[in-house]
């Protein structure tokens, strides 16, 4: 075993944590080129904690048997036992799957010409509609202040979390975090009603499940309506609309062959992943990507660097398609934005149907164009990747479309 490049400094001092929030991105670029390495060591969060840039590396990380703990930094329920996740995951797997996907669809159609310039915010609003929708049966329609108040507080919950964990409050202010404390717990008690009193689709349905214990399905629930999908979704989406600007290429190459959004949608995700990577703990002695890892110390896979792996992806700046039916056709399992193997997000078929109504949409119905054609496209990663200052993009409905070919 080879030691792993790069150091973990000393405690506190040693931390490299504000310089990787402030450009995760570079953080990572900077020490591949220093150490010639895509596995690196530093100190994160104020624990060693060793970087996965690599194909590779994250495969062996996300799909191997390497006892490295998942942990996820929500206050939500989460299962370290792989027989209890395995199960957790089965019975939650058959809601992310047939009238769920066939609903989704429905939320594209009623957005007709609703699109406008400020995309990436109605992206958002958009999934977060379908969100509340598919799993609270709160619809913004018919119950607009209901739909609104849990908007607000999903978004409280959201920012609290991202925020330093510090729970303070005092006479007419409060901390970030403690605001999301109380927006978690407000959106407990919604939870907990409409999964005692609500018997119609997921919702109902998680309830009759035979879950570990009484707080489970709403721990769930709290997961599933939080801000990260509807953000998610926006991310992904805004970055196909402003890969597409101008480009008229995908409308006819998709028309000839009906698979090419598909590649598109996987470009996309490759060179945007909307979630910068994940987190993992060891539990004991083990080894990554040829290197002893000590019990403790962190992991951290970043899909960014994963996704532009040379040894992989021939020219891995280019947004280039045609290369999920080239040289990379049939690795698509490598793609780690929104996870990969046994721990990966449930919600991964869902959120692939509705990207891809979406995305038709769009192109049977729009041609679109940056308005005006010069803006700073500049990203930014964390929390959440979209352009650090939102695009505006005009949208031109088409005169006659097309018949749509979806298959």
């Amino acid at each position: 075993m080879s030691k792993l490049p790069g150091s973990a400094g000393v405690s506190v001092l040693g931390d490299k944590s504000l310089d990787f929030y402030r450009d995760p991105v570079g953080f990572c670029r900077e020490r591949i080129e220093k150490h010639r390495s895509r596995v690196f060591l530093a100190r994160l969060m104020n624990r060693p904690t060793v970087f996965v840039c690599s194909v590779k590396a994250a495969t062996e990380l996300l799909c191997g048997t390497s006892p490295l703990r998942q942990r996820l930094y929500v206050r939500v329920q989460v299962y370290t036992s792989e027989l209890e996740a395995c199960l957790l995951r089965l019975s939650l797997a058959s809601l992310f799957s047939g009238s769920c996907l066939e609903s989704s669809r429905d939320y594209i159609n009623r957005y007709g010409s609703r699109w406008n310039s400020s995309v990436y915010s109605v992206f958002k609003r958009l999934g977060t509609e379908l969100v509340l929708g598919l799993f609270l049966n709160v619809q913004a329609e018919e119950q607009p202040e209901l739909f609104e108040e849990i908007s607000q507080l999903c978004t409280q919950h959201w920012h609290g979390l991202i925020s330093a964990p510090v729970n303070v409050k005092v006479p007419l202010w409060s901390s970030g975090f403690s605001t999301a404390l109380d927006a978690r717990d407000k959106l407990m008690d919604i939870i907990k009603d409409k999964l005692e009193n609500d018997t119609r689709g997921f919702v109902g349905t998680l309830a009759s499940l035979p879950l570990p214990n009484s707080s489970c399905a709403s721990q769930h629930l709290l997961l599933f309506i939080s801000a990260l999908i509807p953000k998610a979704l926006a991310s992904l989406l805004t970055s196909f609309t402003l890969a597409l600007c101008g480009n008229e290429q995908v409308h006819k190459q998709r028309q000839k062959y009906p698979d090419y959004l598909h590649r598109v949608l996987l470009e996309v995700q490759r060179l945007w992943p909307p979630f910068i990577g994940g987190r993992r703990i060891a539990n004991q002695d083990s080894t990554l990507a040829g290197h002893n890892i000590s019990k403790g110390y962190g992991a951290i896979y970043i899909s960014y660097t994963v996704h532009r792996d040379p040894e992989v992806f021939q020219q891995p700046d280019k947004f280039l398609p045609e290369r999920w039916s080239g040289r990379n056709a049939g690795q698509e399992n490598v793609l780690c934005s929104l996870g990969n193997g046994p721990r990966s997000c449930i919600g991964s078929k869902l959120t692939d149907v509705f990207l891809k109504e979406a995305c038709l949409y769009l192109l049977k119905h729009y041609s679109w164009s940056l308005d005006p054609p010069s803006q700073d496209l500049e990203y930014k990663w964390l929390p959440v990747s979209r352009p650090a200052s939102l695009p505006t993009i005009t949208f031109t409905q088409l005169a006659q479309t097309s018949p749509d070919n979806t298959s």
